[in-house]
């Protein structure tokens, strides 16, 4: 995204026009660095998120997070939608803590009905007043502005759906291990390397995973090597063996193990499934 103002709200058939403009195929899965709010509303909008197919139902929305793989499945030339895009950081933390879009976050569309649909279709416009008013303020006061209201539609979108489960139980402990897998995953797999980094017991680190997410803090390593290396498979272009050494497996047929025993399918089986045509 290129908005000056850290936000961008657009049509989602214009993303048809812009790919086109710029000689790129829309229908190529994509890894944005960026937030995206996708609001449907004439017709379904059909997708593909993390490999999962989701369909935006008109008057639904969806969430999709800086770093996850989509593709479209609609045809973007005809699709009836709104696109808001924004940058990592771009909201105060009080909105992110406000609206529960801290980890671990529920991925389904949200169905806002009654006056739910009427408040959000008010924040929608005027977002996109203030968007598109750009010279009517200075920038840093529009910019300003922008996040408000960006804070308002996403508080509101918050406020549809019911809280996410287990959200009273994801413990400081858990934040920071999930912040450690984020960031090393590549690098170990072993919760004792990450219970010996934070200064937890690896029974310490089961308990708060369990409690946050339902899986045990082995299995949420696993899983988030899992994720990458479908992203990447997915997406990147790289070879298996290539995938197999970006996360860490010093022999590819460790990494095809790996990936057969959590997936169920080879990485190839996965890189030619319905997913990516």
């Amino acid at each position: 995204m290129g908005a000056p103002a850290g936000v961008e709200v657009m049509e989602l058939a214009d993303l048809y026009e812009r790919a086109r403009r710029h000689g790129n195929d829309p229908y190529v899965p994509l890894r944005p660095a960026f937030h995206q709010l996708i609001g449907a509303r004439g017709r379904p909008v059909r997708m593909w998120v993390d490999f999962v197919e989701q369909e935006l139902r008109p008057g639904s929305w969806l969430w999709i997070r800086p770093g996850q793989v989509q593709r479209f499945a609609s045809d973007l030339a005809a699709v009836d939608g709104v696109i808001v895009l924004f940058q990592p950081g771009f909201l105060p933390p009080a909105t992110v803590t406000a609206a529960h879009l801290d980890t671990p976050y529920e991925q389904r569309p949200l169905e806002p009905r009654g006056p739910d649909a009427e408040a959000v279709t008010r924040a929608l416009e005027h977002l996109r007043y203030e968007y598109e008013a750009l010279a009517s303020l200075p920038l840093q006061a529009h910019t300003e502005v922008l996040r408000a209201l960006l804070s308002v539609l996403v508080v509101r979108l918050a406020n549809v759906r019911d809280p996410a489960p287990g959200a009273a139980t994801v413990s400081g402990t858990f934040r920071r291990f999930h912040a450690a897998v984020e960031r090393d995953h590549a690098v170990t797999r072993r919760v004792e390397d990450y219970a010996a980094a934070l200064g937890y017991s690896p029974r310490t680190l089961t308990r708060a995973t369990v409690a946050a997410t339902g899986r045990t803090a082995k299995q949420y390593v696993d899983d988030r090597v899992l994720l990458e290396a479908k992203r990447l498979l997915w997406h990147s272009g790289l070879s298996a063996r290539e995938v197999a050494a970006r996360l860490g497996f010093a022999d590819p047929s460790d990494f095809t193990k790996f990936f057969r025993l959590r997936a169920g399918e080879t990485p190839g089986a996965f890189r030619g499934g319905p997913r990516a045509g």
